[in-house]
């Protein structure tokens, strides 16, 4: 068992070293996007996308004070944008009544394909 508790650990500590390296090499591709002008680019044998993407984070006591019912509340209990936006969708919110309890995260994903 201390065998497998010890390999647990070091892949869990390559893993965030992996990830600490993914993070950099990320950072410096979608810099050289930005700096070129790009959001698509071939590079070899690889096709690189920057997709723009814009998240919700909400401001947990203003959408409290706006939600129609307490027990609507319960349902979504932590704010997860995703939920809040099925009940938008469910028409349980109206989309109207959300409108300052969020503000808008701008993110760029990036995609990296083999041709």
């Amino acid at each position: 068992m201390e065998q497998k508790v010890q390999r647990y650990h070091e892949l869990k500590q390559l893993m965030k070293d992996m990830e600490l390296v993914l993070s950099e090499l990320r950072g410096d591709i979608l810099n050289y996007c930005q700096e070129e002008g790009v959001t698509e680019l071939d590079v070899g044998k690889y096709k690189i996308k920057a997709i723009q993407q814009q998240r919700k984070e909400y401001d947990d006591r203003k959408l409290y004070e706006v939600l129609p019912d307490p027990e609507v509340w319960r349902l979504i209990s932590k704010v997860d944008a995703q939920k809040v936006a099925g009940l938008v969708k469910l028409n349980v919110i109206p989309e109207a009544k959300l409108e300052d309890t969020y503000s808008v995260k701008h993110i760029t994903l990036l995609q990296v394909d083999k041709k």
